[in-house]
């Protein structure tokens, strides 16, 4: 997710109060179908790789960012604010127009910016050997944005991040994961926050041959780095999520 706010009108059109949770937590869309076996919040995605990874394990997952999807499924994106939707009891419209509601998600796995956290940019927060304050209190945004998906109402809740500073308070990663994992050739090590899963599993351990530095996808075709194409889950890991966490019981 960028730190640019574009948003689709219209995208959240109902949050009820917590007291008025509807009974039911069935997802349905507005012709009273049922759909799904886990209903799956994916924040601050649109690339949509965990929310293929889950649709086609069998569940129904919704990818949600404020930048419109580039995964190709219009059909499982919200394009919105993620905040509204966190503790469920909302209704909601993907970007192929189709309305849905739902009481309360199963799990929520998470990708909020790590511009103004991550540890490897705190360089960055001085100017001339003066702390840069505009740059701190952005930082403190982007954790008071973590810490709520992080306490949202949902017994799973994972969040992926490279590990930020200390200065803003944010609590100890469960575990240390590199795409290596899972098949991508790649040392690009990042973190997990779990709440209520177990630990992701590697499915396929191999060699690593490139670092984020010169791994020729985060770049673009003038060679220039990428940020937005470093910041798409790779797609070995998006497939051991949903093979870890994703299991119907």
């Amino acid at each position: 997710m960028t730190n640019k706010q574009r948003q689709a009108p219209g995208s959240i059109i109902e949050v009820n109060e917590p007291g008025n949770r509807a009974p039911s937590n069935d997802v349905v869309n507005d012709q009273g179908q049922e759909v799904g076996a886990m209903k799956v919040l994916i924040a601050c995605e649109e690339s949509q790789r965990v929310c293929t990874a889950f649709r086609e394990a069998g569940h129904e997952a919704y990818s949600c960012d404020i930048e419109f999807c580039s995964g190709g499924h219009p059909e499982w994106h919200i394009w919105a604010d993620v905040l509204p939707l966190l503790n469920g009891n909302c209704k909601f419209r993907t970007c192929n127009g189709v309305q849905h509601s739902v009481s309360r998600w199963d799990m929520i796995i998470a990708f909020p910016p790590c511009t103004f956290l991550t540890r490897a940019g705190a360089c960055n927060l001085y100017k001339n050997s003066e702390l840069d304050e505009e740059r701190l209190q952005r930082g403190y945004e982007a954790a008071n944005f973590f810490l709520k998906i992080w306490n949202a109402d949902c017994d799973c809740i994972a969040i992926e991040n490279p590990v930020p500073m200390k200065r803003f308070g944010l609590p100890e990663p469960t575990q240390a994961f590199q795409p290596y994992y899972c098949g991508d050739p790649v040392s690009k090590l990042t973190y997990f926050w779990l709440k209520g899963l177990p630990f992701l599993c590697p499915t396929n351990v191999v060699e690593p041959i490139w670092t984020f530095a010169n791994y020729p996808p985060f770049k673009n075709s003038f060679g220039k780095y990428r940020q937005k194409n470093r910041s798409k889950t790779f797609e070995g890991i998006a497939k051991a999520m949903a093979l870890s966490w994703g299991c119907k019981d």
